[in-house]
């Protein structure tokens, strides 16, 4: 799946050339891999969901909704926050796959991540910074109104 520069990837399906950099969004190490099959560039292991959540979700995709709303305020935190940004500015640079170890490729910590980094991607793109004028045309404009000179 891809949303913008921003892929998602199963633990246990083989890296791709084009993945760009590879994350692990996962508190815990897929079983069975290794580093060498996983070829990630980081491991954000606090991003991924506490254990007591992780454990109540139990990926029921009955409790999807409700694990949503509880697993972003676990992301609003300073340091998960953070994390987030910086993930962000990778995927300005070029595409980020997120690595995650669900069996579920819908219901996962990974997807919500992905849409927590969408959100910041399209905030900055959105937001400019204020028009700066040339310097001293905003005292020429005064000088007109006003009926001087400068």
């Amino acid at each position: 799946m891809t949303v913008s520069n921003i892929r998602l990837q199963r633990a246990y399906d083989d890296p791709t050339t084009d993945d760009g950099h590879r994350v692990l969004v996962d508190r815990v190490w897929p079983r069975g891999r290794t580093k060498e099959q996983l070829r990630l560039d980081a491991w954000a292991r606090d991003l991924g969901p506490s254990t007591q959540l992780r454990k109540w979700f139990g990926h029921d995709p009955a409790r999807w909704p409700q694990f949503q709303a509880r697993y972003r305020r676990e992301l609003a935190a300073p340091g998960q926050a953070q994390a987030l940004d910086a993930l962000a500015e990778q995927a300005r640079r070029g595409p980020v796959t997120l690595v995650f170890g669900a069996r579920d490729p819908e219901h996962n910590q990974a997807r919500v991540i992905a849409g927590e980094l969408e959100r910041r991607l399209k905030t900055v793109r959105t937001t400019r910074a204020p028009r700066r004028e040339p310097r001293g045309a905003n005292t020429a404009r005064n000088a007109e109104s006003t009926g001087g000179s400068s």
